[in-house]
Protein backbone atom coordinates (compact mmCIF):
# COMPACT_ATOMS: atom_id res chain seq x y z
CA UNK A 1 0.00 0.00 0.00
CA UNK A 2 1.51 3.38 -0.83
CA UNK A 3 1.85 6.78 0.73
CA UNK A 4 -2.07 8.19 -0.32
CA UNK A 5 -3.61 4.95 0.22
CA UNK A 6 -2.22 4.59 3.97
CA UNK A 7 -3.25 8.15 4.51
CA UNK A 8 -6.92 7.51 3.14
CA UNK A 9 -7.32 4.65 5.18
CA UNK A 10 -6.12 6.27 8.24
CA UNK A 11 -8.82 8.94 8.22
CA UNK A 12 -11.33 6.40 7.62
CA UNK A 13 -11.82 6.81 3.59
CA UNK A 14 -10.89 3.99 1.22
CA UNK A 15 -8.89 4.19 -0.91
CA UNK A 16 -9.73 4.72 -4.96
CA UNK A 17 -7.57 0.80 -5.74
CA UNK A 18 -10.64 -0.46 -3.59
CA UNK A 19 -12.59 -0.22 -6.44
CA UNK A 20 -10.57 -2.61 -9.02
CA UNK A 21 -8.65 -5.55 -8.82
CA UNK A 22 -5.72 -3.95 -10.14
CA UNK A 23 -2.81 -2.23 -8.97
CA UNK A 24 -2.63 1.49 -8.84
CA UNK A 25 0.33 1.63 -11.18
CA UNK A 26 -1.60 -0.42 -13.55
CA UNK A 27 -4.61 2.16 -13.41
CA UNK A 28 -2.30 4.89 -14.01
CA UNK A 29 -1.16 3.74 -17.16
CA UNK A 30 -4.56 2.44 -18.55
CA UNK A 31 -6.64 5.17 -17.08
CA UNK A 32 -4.59 8.31 -16.65
CA UNK A 33 -7.12 10.46 -14.97
CA UNK A 34 -7.01 8.53 -11.93
CA UNK A 35 -3.35 10.33 -11.31
CA UNK A 36 -3.12 13.30 -13.57
CA UNK A 37 0.26 10.94 -15.12
CA UNK A 38 2.90 12.79 -16.99
CA UNK A 39 5.45 11.58 -19.70
CA UNK A 40 8.51 11.79 -18.29
CA UNK A 41 10.52 11.47 -21.63
CA UNK A 42 8.67 14.38 -22.88
CA UNK A 43 10.90 17.60 -22.43
CA UNK A 44 7.17 19.13 -23.36
CA UNK A 45 3.93 18.53 -22.37
CA UNK A 46 1.53 20.13 -24.67
CA UNK A 47 -2.62 20.45 -24.37
CA UNK A 48 -4.35 17.93 -26.56
CA UNK A 49 -4.77 19.78 -29.92
CA UNK A 50 -7.75 22.20 -30.07
CA UNK A 51 -9.75 22.92 -33.06
CA UNK A 52 -7.80 25.13 -34.52
CA UNK A 53 -4.74 22.79 -33.99
CA UNK A 54 -2.45 25.27 -31.75
CA UNK A 55 -0.24 23.58 -28.88
CA UNK A 56 0.47 25.32 -25.84
CA UNK A 57 3.84 24.07 -24.07
CA UNK A 58 3.91 24.36 -20.25
CA UNK A 59 7.53 24.38 -20.60
CA UNK A 60 7.69 27.67 -22.71
CA UNK A 61 4.47 29.38 -21.03
CA UNK A 62 6.43 32.02 -18.70
CA UNK A 63 3.96 31.16 -15.94
CA UNK A 64 5.32 27.99 -14.47
CA UNK A 65 8.74 28.36 -12.78
CA UNK A 66 10.34 24.81 -13.81
CA UNK A 67 10.21 23.49 -16.94
CA UNK A 68 9.95 20.24 -15.05
CA UNK A 69 6.62 18.69 -15.49
CA UNK A 70 6.81 16.88 -11.85
CA UNK A 71 7.02 20.70 -10.44
CA UNK A 72 3.64 21.21 -12.18
CA UNK A 73 2.36 18.22 -10.56
CA UNK A 74 3.34 18.74 -7.21
CA UNK A 75 2.72 22.17 -7.36
CA UNK A 76 -1.11 21.34 -8.33
CA UNK A 77 -1.19 18.81 -5.73
CA UNK A 78 -0.46 21.34 -2.93
CA UNK A 79 -3.52 23.59 -4.44
CA UNK A 80 -5.74 20.72 -3.40
CA UNK A 81 -4.52 20.36 -0.32
CA UNK A 82 -4.10 24.32 0.07
CA UNK A 83 -8.12 24.06 -0.26
CA UNK A 84 -8.83 21.22 1.63
CA UNK A 85 -6.88 22.90 4.77
CA UNK A 86 -8.10 26.46 4.18
CA UNK A 87 -10.77 27.61 6.92
CA UNK A 88 -13.67 30.38 5.96
CA UNK A 89 -12.34 32.54 7.30
CA UNK A 90 -9.02 32.32 5.51
CA UNK A 91 -10.68 32.29 2.66
CA UNK A 92 -12.79 35.51 3.28
CA UNK A 93 -10.09 37.38 3.93
CA UNK A 94 -7.90 35.86 0.59
CA UNK A 95 -11.09 35.72 -1.69
CA UNK A 96 -13.01 39.01 -0.31
CA UNK A 97 -12.62 40.12 -3.85
CA UNK A 98 -14.33 36.80 -5.71
CA UNK A 99 -17.08 37.15 -2.79
CA UNK A 100 -18.02 40.59 -4.11
CA UNK A 101 -17.92 40.00 -7.47
CA UNK A 102 -19.96 36.68 -6.85
CA UNK A 103 -22.42 38.28 -4.75
CA UNK A 104 -22.81 41.33 -7.38
CA UNK A 105 -23.43 39.29 -10.44
CA UNK A 106 -25.82 36.76 -8.55
CA UNK A 107 -27.94 39.39 -8.56
CA UNK A 108 -29.10 39.30 -11.86
CA UNK A 109 -30.79 35.81 -11.30
CA UNK A 110 -33.16 38.50 -8.68
CA UNK A 111 -34.81 39.37 -12.53
CA UNK A 112 -35.67 35.37 -13.61
CA UNK A 113 -37.11 35.53 -9.64
CA UNK A 114 -38.93 38.40 -10.19
CA UNK A 115 -40.97 37.58 -13.31
CA UNK A 116 -41.28 34.03 -12.73
CA UNK A 117 -43.26 35.27 -9.98
CA UNK A 118 -45.19 38.53 -11.75
CA UNK A 119 -47.04 36.32 -14.25
CA UNK A 120 -48.67 33.52 -12.09
CA UNK A 121 -49.42 36.64 -9.80
CA UNK A 122 -51.27 38.80 -12.60
CA UNK A 123 -53.66 36.24 -12.78
CA UNK A 124 -55.29 37.33 -9.42
CA UNK A 125 -55.58 40.96 -9.95
CA UNK A 126 -59.15 41.75 -11.35
CA UNK A 127 -57.38 44.71 -13.49
CA UNK A 128 -54.70 42.30 -15.19
CA UNK A 129 -58.14 40.14 -15.87
CA UNK A 130 -60.34 42.29 -17.48
CA UNK A 131 -57.72 44.00 -19.72
CA UNK A 132 -56.52 40.40 -21.07
CA UNK A 133 -59.48 37.99 -20.22
CA UNK A 134 -62.60 37.50 -20.72
CA UNK A 135 -66.49 37.77 -19.10
CA UNK A 136 -67.40 34.92 -17.16
CA UNK A 137 -71.11 34.05 -16.00
CA UNK A 138 -70.63 35.76 -12.39
CA UNK A 139 -69.75 39.17 -14.37
CA UNK A 140 -66.46 38.86 -13.37
CA UNK A 141 -63.28 38.78 -15.67
CA UNK A 142 -61.16 35.71 -16.10
CA UNK A 143 -58.13 34.11 -18.27
CA UNK A 144 -58.94 30.84 -19.53
CA UNK A 145 -56.44 28.23 -18.40
CA UNK A 146 -55.22 27.58 -22.30
CA UNK A 147 -54.22 31.05 -21.96
CA UNK A 148 -52.85 31.11 -18.26
CA UNK A 149 -51.06 28.06 -18.91
CA UNK A 150 -49.64 29.37 -22.45
CA UNK A 151 -48.77 33.19 -20.39
CA UNK A 152 -46.96 31.11 -17.70
CA UNK A 153 -45.16 28.91 -20.01
CA UNK A 154 -44.41 31.56 -22.56
CA UNK A 155 -40.96 32.56 -21.16
CA UNK A 156 -39.64 28.88 -20.32
CA UNK A 157 -40.40 28.30 -24.28
CA UNK A 158 -37.87 31.37 -24.60
CA UNK A 159 -35.47 30.05 -22.39
CA UNK A 160 -35.25 26.79 -23.16
CA UNK A 161 -33.86 27.92 -26.54
CA UNK A 162 -31.94 30.89 -25.24
CA UNK A 163 -29.75 28.43 -22.64
CA UNK A 164 -29.00 26.62 -25.57
CA UNK A 165 -27.65 29.58 -27.43
CA UNK A 166 -25.96 31.01 -24.03
CA UNK A 167 -24.21 27.43 -23.83
CA UNK A 168 -22.19 28.17 -27.59
CA UNK A 169 -22.22 31.60 -26.80
CA UNK A 170 -20.07 31.20 -23.39
CA UNK A 171 -17.45 28.96 -24.23
CA UNK A 172 -16.73 31.30 -27.20
CA UNK A 173 -17.16 34.65 -25.54
CA UNK A 174 -16.77 34.37 -22.28
CA UNK A 175 -19.01 35.00 -19.54
CA UNK A 176 -18.81 38.51 -19.33
CA UNK A 177 -19.53 39.20 -23.00
CA UNK A 178 -22.70 36.63 -22.73
CA UNK A 179 -23.92 38.12 -19.42
CA UNK A 180 -24.25 41.30 -21.24
CA UNK A 181 -25.46 40.50 -23.78
CA UNK A 182 -28.44 39.24 -22.04
CA UNK A 183 -28.89 42.66 -19.61
CA UNK A 184 -29.14 44.46 -23.12
CA UNK A 185 -31.91 42.26 -24.79
CA UNK A 186 -33.95 41.98 -21.32
CA UNK A 187 -34.24 45.64 -21.53
CA UNK A 188 -35.04 45.88 -24.65
CA UNK A 189 -37.85 43.08 -24.64
CA UNK A 190 -39.37 44.59 -21.76
CA UNK A 191 -40.58 47.28 -23.78
CA UNK A 192 -42.85 44.74 -25.36
CA UNK A 193 -44.38 43.60 -22.31
CA UNK A 194 -44.80 46.90 -20.79
CA UNK A 195 -46.82 48.39 -24.39
CA UNK A 196 -48.62 44.91 -24.78
CA UNK A 197 -52.35 45.75 -26.46
CA UNK A 198 -53.64 41.98 -25.76
CA UNK A 199 -52.62 39.42 -24.90
CA UNK A 200 -51.28 37.73 -28.06
CA UNK A 201 -48.86 40.36 -28.07
CA UNK A 202 -48.19 39.64 -24.35
CA UNK A 203 -47.61 35.89 -24.85
CA UNK A 204 -44.75 37.34 -27.68
CA UNK A 205 -43.37 39.57 -25.02
CA UNK A 206 -42.97 36.20 -22.71
CA UNK A 207 -41.32 33.89 -25.18
CA UNK A 208 -38.72 36.83 -26.26
CA UNK A 209 -38.26 37.67 -22.84
CA UNK A 210 -37.25 34.29 -21.85
CA UNK A 211 -34.44 34.43 -24.22
CA UNK A 212 -31.59 36.55 -22.13
CA UNK A 213 -33.48 35.63 -19.20
CA UNK A 214 -32.74 31.94 -18.62
CA UNK A 215 -29.17 32.64 -19.50
CA UNK A 216 -28.72 34.50 -15.89
CA UNK A 217 -29.18 32.04 -13.35
CA UNK A 218 -26.58 29.45 -15.27
CA UNK A 219 -24.18 31.81 -15.80
CA UNK A 220 -23.87 33.34 -12.64
CA UNK A 221 -23.86 30.04 -10.68
CA UNK A 222 -21.45 28.42 -13.16
CA UNK A 223 -19.14 31.50 -12.68
CA UNK A 224 -19.83 31.53 -8.69
CA UNK A 225 -18.38 27.83 -8.96
CA UNK A 226 -15.39 28.77 -11.01
CA UNK A 227 -14.47 31.80 -9.11
CA UNK A 228 -15.05 30.48 -5.59
CA UNK A 229 -12.77 28.63 -3.59
CA UNK A 230 -13.64 25.14 -1.88
CA UNK A 231 -14.49 26.66 1.68
CA UNK A 232 -16.53 29.77 0.24
CA UNK A 233 -18.34 27.13 -2.52
CA UNK A 234 -21.16 26.42 -0.63
CA UNK A 235 -22.26 30.15 1.13
CA UNK A 236 -21.90 31.73 -2.70
CA UNK A 237 -23.63 29.43 -4.52
CA UNK A 238 -26.30 29.31 -2.21
CA UNK A 239 -26.65 32.92 -2.57
CA UNK A 240 -28.17 32.22 -6.09
CA UNK A 241 -31.25 30.91 -4.72
CA UNK A 242 -31.64 33.43 -2.10
CA UNK A 243 -31.59 36.27 -4.86
CA UNK A 244 -34.26 34.20 -6.75
CA UNK A 245 -36.28 34.52 -3.53
CA UNK A 246 -35.79 38.07 -3.56
CA UNK A 247 -37.01 38.31 -6.69
CA UNK A 248 -39.97 36.26 -5.70
CA UNK A 249 -40.43 38.64 -2.51
CA UNK A 250 -40.01 41.64 -4.90
CA UNK A 251 -42.87 40.57 -7.10
CA UNK A 252 -45.03 39.82 -4.28
CA UNK A 253 -44.62 43.86 -2.49
CA UNK A 254 -44.88 45.44 -5.71
CA UNK A 255 -47.98 43.44 -6.47
CA UNK A 256 -49.31 44.10 -3.04
CA UNK A 257 -48.70 47.83 -3.36
CA UNK A 258 -50.88 47.78 -6.42
CA UNK A 259 -53.54 44.64 -5.55
CA UNK A 260 -56.27 47.29 -5.18
CA UNK A 261 -55.72 49.32 -7.86
CA UNK A 262 -58.48 49.47 -10.28
CA UNK A 263 -56.04 50.97 -12.99
CA UNK A 264 -53.67 50.03 -16.04
CA UNK A 265 -50.88 50.72 -14.07
CA UNK A 266 -51.56 48.05 -11.23
CA UNK A 267 -49.87 45.76 -14.15
CA UNK A 268 -47.44 48.22 -16.02
CA UNK A 269 -45.57 49.38 -13.12
CA UNK A 270 -45.03 45.81 -11.89
CA UNK A 271 -43.62 44.87 -15.69
CA UNK A 272 -41.73 48.68 -15.51
CA UNK A 273 -39.69 47.94 -12.81
CA UNK A 274 -38.07 45.33 -14.23
CA UNK A 275 -36.01 48.34 -16.25
CA UNK A 276 -34.19 49.01 -12.88
CA UNK A 277 -31.87 45.42 -13.04
CA UNK A 278 -30.64 45.62 -16.91
CA UNK A 279 -28.34 48.36 -15.95
CA UNK A 280 -27.08 48.05 -12.52
CA UNK A 281 -26.16 43.96 -13.75
CA UNK A 282 -24.21 45.88 -17.08
CA UNK A 283 -21.85 48.00 -14.76
CA UNK A 284 -20.90 44.94 -12.69
CA UNK A 285 -20.24 42.87 -15.69
CA UNK A 286 -18.11 45.30 -17.57
CA UNK A 287 -16.05 45.59 -14.59
CA UNK A 288 -16.18 42.18 -13.27
CA UNK A 289 -12.86 39.43 -14.16
CA UNK A 290 -13.68 37.01 -16.59
CA UNK A 291 -13.90 33.42 -15.25
CA UNK A 292 -9.84 32.11 -14.47
CA UNK A 293 -11.36 28.35 -15.98
CA UNK A 294 -12.87 30.00 -19.09
CA UNK A 295 -9.36 31.96 -19.69
CA UNK A 296 -7.58 28.66 -19.23
CA UNK A 297 -9.70 26.51 -21.32
CA UNK A 298 -8.66 29.18 -24.08
CA UNK A 299 -5.18 28.38 -23.52
CA UNK A 300 -4.77 31.95 -22.18
CA UNK A 301 -2.79 31.22 -19.18
CA UNK A 302 -1.46 34.64 -18.57
CA UNK A 303 -4.93 36.09 -18.85
CA UNK A 304 -5.76 33.96 -16.37
CA UNK A 305 -3.50 34.49 -13.55
CA UNK A 306 -3.74 38.22 -13.61
CA UNK A 307 -7.70 37.22 -13.22
CA UNK A 308 -7.09 35.00 -10.36
CA UNK A 309 -5.14 38.31 -8.79
CA UNK A 310 -8.23 40.31 -9.60
CA UNK A 311 -10.01 37.34 -7.41
CA UNK A 312 -7.97 37.08 -4.64
CA UNK A 313 -5.31 39.91 -2.17
CA UNK A 314 -2.70 38.89 -0.42
CA UNK A 315 -1.99 35.57 -1.99
CA UNK A 316 1.98 34.60 -2.84
CA UNK A 317 3.22 34.15 -6.50
CA UNK A 318 3.69 30.65 -5.26
CA UNK A 319 0.13 29.92 -4.64
CA UNK A 320 -0.97 31.37 -7.27
CA UNK A 321 1.01 29.28 -9.70
CA UNK A 322 0.14 26.65 -7.99
CA UNK A 323 -3.39 27.10 -8.47
CA UNK A 324 -2.49 28.00 -12.26
CA UNK A 325 -1.26 24.56 -12.45
CA UNK A 326 -3.70 22.12 -11.07
CA UNK A 327 -6.77 24.03 -13.37
CA UNK A 328 -4.13 24.10 -16.30
CA UNK A 329 -3.33 19.82 -15.83
CA UNK A 330 -7.35 19.15 -14.67
CA UNK A 331 -8.58 21.18 -18.06
CA UNK A 332 -5.25 18.64 -19.75
CA UNK A 333 -6.56 15.65 -18.57
CA UNK A 334 -9.94 16.26 -19.27
CA UNK A 335 -9.14 17.29 -23.06
CA UNK A 336 -7.53 14.05 -23.04
CA UNK A 337 -10.36 12.09 -22.09
CA UNK A 338 -12.77 14.24 -24.08
CA UNK A 339 -11.15 16.45 -26.76
CA UNK A 340 -14.47 18.40 -27.88
CA UNK A 341 -16.96 19.88 -25.64
CA UNK A 342 -20.12 19.55 -27.72
CA UNK A 343 -23.36 18.81 -26.10
CA UNK A 344 -23.59 14.99 -27.20
CA UNK A 345 -19.95 15.43 -25.64
CA UNK A 346 -22.51 15.27 -22.47
CA UNK A 347 -23.75 12.11 -23.14
CA UNK A 348 -20.69 10.11 -23.64
CA UNK A 349 -18.61 8.05 -21.14
CA UNK A 350 -18.55 9.33 -17.77
CA UNK A 351 -19.86 12.91 -18.93
CA UNK A 352 -23.54 10.65 -19.18
CA UNK A 353 -23.61 9.72 -15.18
CA UNK A 354 -22.81 13.38 -14.37
CA UNK A 355 -25.44 15.03 -17.43
CA UNK A 356 -27.77 12.95 -15.22
CA UNK A 357 -27.10 13.95 -11.79
CA UNK A 358 -26.94 17.48 -12.89
CA UNK A 359 -30.46 17.28 -15.21
CA UNK A 360 -32.51 15.26 -12.58
CA UNK A 361 -31.27 17.61 -9.47
CA UNK A 362 -33.16 19.90 -11.37
CA UNK A 363 -36.09 18.44 -12.77
CA UNK A 364 -36.83 17.84 -8.76
CA UNK A 365 -37.69 21.68 -8.25
CA UNK A 366 -41.09 21.33 -10.33
CA UNK A 367 -41.82 17.68 -10.36
CA UNK A 368 -41.87 17.92 -6.49
CA UNK A 369 -44.93 20.42 -7.28
CA UNK A 370 -43.17 23.51 -6.54
CA UNK A 371 -46.16 25.60 -8.96
CA UNK A 372 -48.14 25.08 -6.18
CA UNK A 373 -46.40 27.91 -4.35
CA UNK A 374 -46.34 29.91 -7.66
CA UNK A 375 -50.17 29.18 -8.07
CA UNK A 376 -51.31 30.18 -4.65
CA UNK A 377 -52.56 33.97 -5.00
CA UNK A 378 -55.35 32.90 -7.34
CA UNK A 379 -55.82 29.37 -5.70
CA UNK A 380 -56.66 31.24 -2.54
CA UNK A 381 -59.19 34.03 -4.60
CA UNK A 382 -61.16 30.83 -5.35
CA UNK A 383 -61.47 29.91 -1.53
CA UNK A 384 -62.91 33.00 -0.43
CA UNK A 385 -59.94 34.55 0.45
CA UNK A 386 -60.02 38.45 -0.59
CA UNK A 387 -57.17 39.80 -3.10
CA UNK A 388 -54.93 41.02 -0.36
CA UNK A 389 -55.33 38.24 1.92
CA UNK A 390 -54.02 36.15 -1.10
CA UNK A 391 -51.41 38.62 -1.66
CA UNK A 392 -50.00 38.45 2.44
CA UNK A 393 -49.97 34.90 1.51
CA UNK A 394 -47.76 34.56 -0.99
CA UNK A 395 -45.59 37.89 0.43
CA UNK A 396 -44.98 35.72 3.65
CA UNK A 397 -44.38 32.68 1.44
CA UNK A 398 -41.68 34.20 -0.21
CA UNK A 399 -39.91 35.53 3.04
CA UNK A 400 -40.28 32.17 4.14
CA UNK A 401 -38.13 31.29 1.32
CA UNK A 402 -35.08 33.88 2.03
CA UNK A 403 -35.25 33.30 5.77
CA UNK A 404 -34.48 29.94 4.48
CA UNK A 405 -31.59 30.01 2.19
CA UNK A 406 -29.83 32.36 5.17
CA UNK A 407 -30.33 29.46 7.38
CA UNK A 408 -28.95 27.20 5.16
CA UNK A 409 -25.95 29.14 5.60
CA UNK A 410 -25.45 27.62 8.62
CA UNK A 411 -26.22 24.00 7.49
CA UNK A 412 -24.18 23.45 4.72
CA UNK A 413 -20.99 23.00 6.71
CA UNK A 414 -21.76 20.88 8.94
CA UNK A 415 -24.48 18.44 6.59
CA UNK A 416 -23.61 17.09 3.24
CA UNK A 417 -25.76 17.95 0.29
CA UNK A 418 -27.33 14.00 -0.25
CA UNK A 419 -28.42 14.45 2.93
CA UNK A 420 -30.13 17.52 3.02
CA UNK A 421 -31.74 16.61 -0.29
CA UNK A 422 -33.10 13.27 1.04
CA UNK A 423 -34.46 15.45 4.79
CA UNK A 424 -36.24 18.16 2.40
CA UNK A 425 -37.73 15.12 0.27
CA UNK A 426 -39.22 13.16 2.69
CA UNK A 427 -40.44 16.56 4.85
CA UNK A 428 -41.97 17.39 1.36
CA UNK A 429 -43.56 14.79 0.69
CA UNK A 430 -45.28 14.55 4.45
CA UNK A 431 -46.33 18.20 3.83
CA UNK A 432 -47.99 16.96 0.40
CA UNK A 433 -50.07 13.70 1.83
CA UNK A 434 -51.51 16.49 4.90
CA UNK A 435 -52.31 19.86 2.08
CA UNK A 436 -53.93 16.74 0.07
CA UNK A 437 -55.99 15.62 2.89
CA UNK A 438 -57.29 18.97 3.76
CA UNK A 439 -59.19 19.65 0.19
CA UNK A 440 -60.53 16.22 0.63
CA UNK A 441 -63.43 17.89 2.52
CA UNK A 442 -65.35 21.19 0.95
CA UNK A 443 -63.05 24.19 1.84
CA UNK A 444 -64.29 26.76 4.03
CA UNK A 445 -62.23 29.79 4.79
CA UNK A 446 -60.49 27.94 7.68
CA UNK A 447 -59.02 25.14 6.12
CA UNK A 448 -57.81 27.57 3.39
CA UNK A 449 -55.75 29.21 5.64
CA UNK A 450 -54.74 26.13 7.19
CA UNK A 451 -53.79 25.10 3.51
CA UNK A 452 -51.91 28.16 3.45
CA UNK A 453 -49.60 27.75 6.70
CA UNK A 454 -48.75 24.32 5.11
CA UNK A 455 -47.52 25.64 1.74
CA UNK A 456 -45.71 28.17 4.02
CA UNK A 457 -43.68 24.94 5.39
CA UNK A 458 -43.72 23.31 2.12
CA UNK A 459 -41.97 27.10 1.26
CA UNK A 460 -39.57 26.26 4.45
CA UNK A 461 -38.24 22.58 3.13
CA UNK A 462 -38.28 23.16 -0.13
CA UNK A 463 -35.87 26.49 0.50
CA UNK A 464 -33.56 24.36 2.95
CA UNK A 465 -33.19 21.70 0.44
CA UNK A 466 -34.20 20.63 -3.29
CA UNK A 467 -34.26 24.81 -4.05
CA UNK A 468 -30.77 25.43 -3.10
CA UNK A 469 -28.98 22.15 -3.93
CA UNK A 470 -30.83 21.71 -7.05
CA UNK A 471 -28.22 25.03 -8.48
CA UNK A 472 -25.00 23.47 -6.68
CA UNK A 473 -25.52 20.05 -7.89
CA UNK A 474 -25.72 20.78 -11.00
CA UNK A 475 -22.79 22.96 -11.45
CA UNK A 476 -20.43 21.17 -9.13
CA UNK A 477 -20.98 17.86 -10.65
CA UNK A 478 -19.85 18.12 -14.21
CA UNK A 479 -16.76 18.24 -15.53
CA UNK A 480 -14.82 21.64 -15.69
CA UNK A 481 -14.79 21.81 -19.65
CA UNK A 482 -18.53 20.81 -19.90
CA UNK A 483 -20.07 22.79 -16.80
CA UNK A 484 -21.27 25.46 -19.53
CA UNK A 485 -23.52 22.91 -21.58
CA UNK A 486 -24.15 20.46 -18.67
CA UNK A 487 -25.92 23.23 -16.53
CA UNK A 488 -27.49 24.58 -19.91
CA UNK A 489 -29.07 20.64 -20.65
CA UNK A 490 -30.47 20.52 -16.74
CA UNK A 491 -31.74 23.84 -17.05
CA UNK A 492 -33.56 23.13 -19.96
CA UNK A 493 -34.63 19.43 -18.89
CA UNK A 494 -35.99 21.93 -16.06
CA UNK A 495 -38.10 23.86 -18.29
CA UNK A 496 -39.39 20.79 -19.58
CA UNK A 497 -40.68 19.90 -16.32
CA UNK A 498 -41.65 23.38 -15.17
CA UNK A 499 -44.22 22.81 -18.34
CA UNK A 500 -45.25 20.02 -17.35
CA UNK A 501 -45.64 20.86 -13.72
CA UNK A 502 -47.46 24.44 -14.71
CA UNK A 503 -49.82 22.57 -17.23
CA UNK A 504 -51.04 20.08 -15.33
CA UNK A 505 -51.46 22.56 -12.00
CA UNK A 506 -53.52 25.22 -14.42
CA UNK A 507 -56.25 22.38 -14.61
CA UNK A 508 -55.51 21.03 -11.17
CA UNK A 509 -56.12 23.91 -9.67
CA UNK A 510 -58.57 26.18 -11.37
CA UNK A 511 -62.44 25.86 -11.29
CA UNK A 512 -62.54 26.32 -15.11
CA UNK A 513 -60.36 23.04 -15.52
CA UNK A 514 -60.60 20.27 -13.27
CA UNK A 515 -61.32 21.87 -10.11
CA UNK A 516 -58.86 19.12 -8.00
CA UNK A 517 -57.70 22.10 -5.58
CA UNK A 518 -56.12 20.62 -2.63
CA UNK A 519 -55.75 17.51 -3.89
CA UNK A 520 -53.23 18.28 -6.14
CA UNK A 521 -50.71 18.01 -3.71
CA UNK A 522 -51.33 14.76 -3.88
CA UNK A 523 -50.22 14.28 -7.34
CA UNK A 524 -47.35 15.60 -6.77
CA UNK A 525 -46.56 13.70 -3.45
CA UNK A 526 -46.31 10.47 -5.88
CA UNK A 527 -43.02 12.70 -8.00
CA UNK A 528 -41.59 13.44 -4.70
CA UNK A 529 -41.34 9.78 -3.12
CA UNK A 530 -39.95 8.77 -6.71
CA UNK A 531 -37.43 11.50 -6.59
CA UNK A 532 -36.52 10.26 -3.02
CA UNK A 533 -36.04 7.20 -4.28
CA UNK A 534 -33.42 8.45 -7.37
CA UNK A 535 -31.83 10.57 -5.02
CA UNK A 536 -30.57 7.49 -2.52
CA UNK A 537 -29.17 5.74 -4.96
CA UNK A 538 -28.00 8.04 -7.86
CA UNK A 539 -27.05 11.15 -6.09
CA UNK A 540 -23.30 10.92 -4.52
CA UNK A 541 -22.12 12.97 -2.01
CA UNK A 542 -20.06 15.95 -3.25
CA UNK A 543 -19.33 17.87 -0.22
CA UNK A 544 -15.68 19.14 0.45
CA UNK A 545 -14.54 17.48 -3.23
CA UNK A 546 -12.42 19.73 -5.52
CA UNK A 547 -13.32 19.62 -9.46
CA UNK A 548 -10.33 17.33 -9.68
CA UNK A 549 -11.28 14.58 -6.85
CA UNK A 550 -14.96 14.66 -8.63
CA UNK A 551 -13.22 13.49 -12.32
CA UNK A 552 -11.66 10.66 -10.53
CA UNK A 553 -14.24 9.38 -8.60
CA UNK A 554 -16.58 9.93 -11.63
CA UNK A 555 -13.96 8.76 -13.70
CA UNK A 556 -13.51 5.15 -12.08
CA UNK A 557 -17.78 5.01 -11.23
CA UNK A 558 -17.42 4.88 -7.96
CA UNK A 559 -21.01 4.21 -6.14
CA UNK A 560 -23.14 7.32 -5.48
CA UNK A 561 -23.47 5.96 -1.63
CA UNK A 562 -19.61 5.27 -1.35
CA UNK A 563 -18.47 8.59 -2.31
CA UNK A 564 -18.12 9.71 1.29
CA UNK A 565 -16.33 6.99 1.84
CA UNK A 566 -13.66 6.93 -0.90
CA UNK A 567 -10.34 9.06 -0.78
CA UNK A 568 -9.22 10.09 -4.40
CA UNK A 569 -5.52 10.24 -5.17
CA UNK A 570 -5.35 12.89 -7.58
CA UNK A 571 -1.84 14.60 -9.22
CA UNK A 572 0.31 11.95 -8.12
CA UNK A 573 3.25 10.58 -10.09
CA UNK A 574 2.96 7.53 -12.46
CA UNK A 575 6.37 6.49 -10.94
CA UNK A 576 6.28 6.63 -6.91
CA UNK A 577 9.89 6.91 -7.19
CA UNK A 578 9.77 10.69 -8.53
CA UNK A 579 7.37 11.34 -5.95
Amino acid sequence: MDLASQAATASGRRPIDEWHSRPKSAINTERPSLAFYIDYNRKEHTFPPPSHNRKVSMEKSEEFESPNPLDDLRNARRAVNEEHEQTVREAVKSYYKAIFWSLYLSTAVIMEGYDTSLVFSFFGLPTFAKKYGTPQQDGLYSLSAPWQSALGQGAMVGQFFGLIITGYATDLYGFRRTAAAACILNAAFVFILFFAPNIETLLTGQILLGLPLGSFLTLTTVYTAEISPLALRPYLETWVNICWSIGKLMASGVLRSYSEDTTEWAYRVPWAVQWIFPPFILLGVVLAPESPWWLIRQQRIEDARKSLLRLSSGLTDEKVSNTLSQMILTNMQERELQASTSYLDCFRGTNLRRTEISCVAQTMQPLVGFALVLWTTSFFQTQGLTANDAFNLSLGQNAVGLVAGILLWFIMPRVGRRTIYLCGLGAIFVLQITIGALGVPTYTKATAWSTGALIMGFCLCYSLSVGPMSYIISVEVPSTRLRNKTAVLGRNIYHIGSVFNSTLTTYMISPAGWGWQGKTAFFWAAFTMLAWVWTFFRLPEIKDRTFVELDVLFENDVPARAFTSTQPQVFTAENPEDE
